[in-house]
């Protein structure tokens, strides 16, 4: 049995079992949710104990493998410009959606978590917002938990890793790309966890505060649902209309066989070989854009997570009573934005993620805390914002290869073909 499966497994007989005892009243079954919820718990805190090596890990050996950023050439340019842009505007979308439905709200009670009350938590300055993007101490943000000042150190370092002589360089992206590799191998050892941990974190939540944790839970999944369909139609039809000269619809349709793909293995890798084949043979897109656009796009571009993450984050806020103004929603994009396009795509990331973006936003130790509220349905969206991600990097892959001359009509070239067949 695959991994999400199992997980929503335990989803839906956790949420069941807390059901039951929360509307029959009983009160020796709610206890017992009340204990297993500390193995929950710990299934949180190995998550959390990872984020700093894999963040650092990854994002030191993506930025330093770059090399000089100059020889990235036009193509890469608009590649990275394309990807940084839409992120940040799918980042951007969850907030509004989150803020107008209030699906956090729905919860009628307001857990007590990790000793840390609402009230404790305090929304940040700009100015602070601004000043705490440049550390003092690396290693000091590091064991404090400040991760936007190990994000912002570990840019810094890796693009000066980066333009290092090779017999420098290498040993250093060997060193980072084995922390990265042995962080994914505790990840999955965790993930054999998730199963029950879902179950124990969905029964005592559900058995604490009843049928309104599972409307919050269902109005948040609506929320991204509805980012998803506003970026889809939205951003990339705006893309594909203006800049691009084309049909969104016939686009779409040409294309109907990557998401799907992508839906069904809740994975961009798994989907590159259908992407650049379709991308070449329906789409009319020459085999180096394709080549460089596709492959990139699968490690960095995940516009889908983006807002997903935004949405969560918002989501959790409302939940634990939290007030978010400016200054957090700005920093929780920012962050959505860095997270998404450098966390590892390996199974349990987005909860690492998600717990990247709370903390970044100045939530502190509620951070760990809150991702217990979304763990259930993590892996369920987790499909449909990976079918937006490959989405995205075909719409990018038509831009680049129009804007640089290296697209045909696969439609008129079946005609020529065709027509010299008959001749």
């Amino acid at each position: 049995m695959k991994l999400h499966t199992k997980i929503l497994i335990g989803l839906i007989t956790g949420a069941a079992a807390g059901l039951l005892a929360s509307s029959l009243g009983i009160g020796w079954l709610i206890t017992v949710f009340g204990y297993l919820d500390i193995y929950g718990r710990a299934f949180i805190r190995i998550i959390t104990m990872i984020i700093i090596p894999l963040v650092v890990g990854s994002l030191m050996v993506g930025v330093a493998s770059l090399g000089d950023i100059r020889k990235l050439g036009r193509i890469g340019g608009k590649t990275l410009a394309f990807f940084l842009i839409t992120t940040v505007i799918a980042a951007a979308i969850g907030i509004p959606v989150a803020a107008l439905i209030k699906p956090g709200q729905g919860v009628d009670q307001k857990p007590s978590l990790d000793a840390s009350t609402p009230t404790s938590v305090k929304t940040p300055s700009i100015g602070d917002s601004i000043l705490s993007i440049i550390p003092s101490n690396p290693i000091g943000s590091a064991a404090s938990g400040d991760l936007l000042g190990v994000i912002v150190f570990t840019v810094i370092f890796g693009a000066a890793i980066g333009i290092l002589p090779g017999e420098r360089r290498m040993p250093l992206i060997n060193f980072f790309a084995g922390v990265n590799d042995a962080s994914m191998v505790v990840i999955g050892w965790a993930m054999k966890l998730a199963p029950t941990a879902v179950f124990c974190l969905i029964a005592s939540a559900v058995a604490r505060f009843g049928i309104g944790f599972l409307r919050g839970l269902a109005m948040f999944c609506l929320c991204v649902f509805i980012g998803l369909i506003l970026h889809l139609l939205g951003t990339y039809g705006f893309i594909l209309r203006v800049m691009c000269r084309t049909n969104p619809i016939r686009f779409y349709r040409r294309i109907a066989e990557v998401p799907l793909m992508a839906f069904s293995t809740s994975s961009s890798s798994a989907t590159l070989p259908v992407s650049m084949e379709t991308a070449e043979k329906d789409l009319g897109i020459s085999a180096a854009i394709s080549g460089f656009v596709l492959p990139l796009g699968a490690t960095m571009n995940k516009t889908g997570s983006a807002l997903y993450k935004t949405t969560a984050a918002m989501f959790i806020c409302q939940v634990l009573g939290v007030h978010v103004g400016l200054s957090r929603e700005l920093m929780i994009i920012f962050a959505a934005t860095v997270s998404a396009m450098t966390t590892a795509g390996v199974p349990g990331s987005g909860m690492i993620s998600i717990v990247l973006v709370l903390q970044i936003a100045g939530l502190g130790e509620l951070a760990p805390a809150g991702v217990a509220v979304v763990a259930g349905v993590d892996r369920i969206l987790d499909m449909c914002r990976t079918a937006v991600n490959v989405t995205g990097n075909m719409v990018c892959a038509e831009y680049v290869a129009r804007s640089e001359g290296e697209v045909s009509d696969p439609e008129a070239l079946a005609r020529e073909v065709s027509l010299k067949a008959v001749r």
